[in-house]
Order: structure tokens, then C-alpha cells, then sequence
């Protein structure tokens, strides 16, 4: 049995499948051909143990023998110390990936996070602060615009960074907020392009239909 177990829901809301941030550890797994199964906590239920391993009552969290990781960037970070698949192995590539990494999840995601949950909501409208986080994203995208314009990935070769960034992307892109970016569009075109992201997105879906299937089926 493998030795790494991710955390997940065992059920979400049709609204957020496909952005669950247990895909950006399905991903990276996969990336790194490494061997791991899924357990799952209840969505309505987050009590004692579930706080016990994520003290914000959210997901994914993983396991690593006796170590129980929590957030994302953490999770990914401890994976690319397993694989050089996910983490270059010379220190200035490791520290490239690495600045990239909080970068994608302070400085991008703060922006992207708020405009894309007001897409999401349907509060995106003409109020000061719509165009506030509006204007916000446009400035971060405009940074990355010119990071991405010269080069394939984050780091000299495909990392952890590339997930986390690509996977920030993805909500902003789901709203055709990339449509005046063609340089951020054209890298997430890229990453998701990889056998390990649709391999990873494909078992997240089938996750939560099995979900479905199994409330339907509850008499």
C-alpha cells in the first residue's frame, strides 16, 4: 500500500469541481509517477479529526507515513523533496521554483482569488469594489505578461511552481480573464496540456461523480 495518502471531500458542489485544490496534489503526483490513494472526509461534517489535520476545516491535506502536510503550497513544496521531476536539484533552479511558489500564492492568487470568486457569485458588477479587484488581477496579470513573454516555465524546467501558477490561472481563465493576456493564456494552454493535469482533473471529476452516484443510490 502506498505510503502517501491525499485528502479530499467526499463530495462538493458542481459549482467548484475541477478547482478543488486537491487537484494541484493529484497533479503533481502524477507528474511525479508517484504512488498514492485518496481518502475522503465529509463536505458537511468537518469535526475533531478533520480539524486535527486542517485547522481551517478545508482540503487537501496529505500524509506521508507519520507526516500529515496541510495547504497546497506546503504539500507540493514536500513532494518536490521527493521527485526531481516536480523540484530542480541545483540550488539557483531550487530557489527559482521556490520564489515562484510563494509568488503564485501571495502575489497572483491574492489578486485572482477575489475576482474570481465574484464571478463565481455573480457579484462581479460596476461598484467601486468590483473595479478595485478588477483593476488588482489586471496588474498582476500585466507582471506575469511580461515574466511569461520569454520563457516556457517558471524555472529553467516544468516544477511545483508551475502547478500552483497555472492552477491560480485556471479560475481567472474560466471567465476569459486571460483574454487580454495572451502570453499567461498561451503557459496555462501549456501546463494543462500535460498528460499528468488531465489524468489528475479526469480522476478528480470521476471522484465526485462517484459521489453522486452514491447519494443517489442511498435509499
Amino acid at each position: 500500500m502506498a505510503d502517501l495518502t491525499l485528502t479530499t471531500f467526499d463530495w462538493v458542489p458542481e459549482m467548484p469541481r475541477g478547482f478543488v485544490r486537491d487537484l494541484r496534489v493529484r497533479w503533481a503526483l502524477e507528474e511525479a509517477a508517484l504512488p498514492y490513494r485518496v481518502a475522503s472526509v465529509p463536505f458537511g461534517d468537518r469535526g475533531a479529526a478533520h480539524l486535527a489535520h486542517q485547522p481551517f476545516g478545508q482540503v487537501p491535506w496529505l500524509t506521508d507515513g507519520d507526516l500529515s502536510i496541510f495547504e497546497s503550497g506546503a504539500i507540493l513544496l514536500h513532494l518536490g523533496e521527493r521527485s526531481e521531476a516536480l523540484m530542480l536539484v541545483d540550488p539557483r533552479g531550487r530557489s527559482e521554483a521556490t520564489k515562484w511558489v510563494f509568488a503564485a500564492l501571495n502575489s497572483v492568487e491574492m489578486a485572482s482569488l477575489p475576482w474570481a470568486m465574484s464571478k463565481f457569485m455573480g457579484h462581479a458588477d460596476d461598484t467601486p469594489a468590483w473595479r478595485f479587484v478588477d483593476e488588482f488581477l489586471k496588474l498582476r496579470l500585466k507582471r506575469m505578461e511580461a515574466v511569461l513573454a520569454g520563457r516556457e516555465w517558471l524555472a529553467e524546467s516544468f516544477s511545483v511552481a508551475d502547478i500552483l501558477m497555472a492552477d491560480v490561472l485556471r479560475p481567472v481563465d474560466r471567465f476569459d480573464g486571460l483574454a487580454d493576456s495572451p502570453a499567461c493564456r498561451a503557459y496555462l494552454t501549456r501546463a494543462t496540456a500535460r498528460p499528468a493535469f488531465a489524468k489528475a482533473h479526469a480522476d478528480q471529476m470521476a471522484h465526485f461523480a462517484a459521489a453522486d452516484a452514491a447519494r443517489k443510490s442511498r435509499p
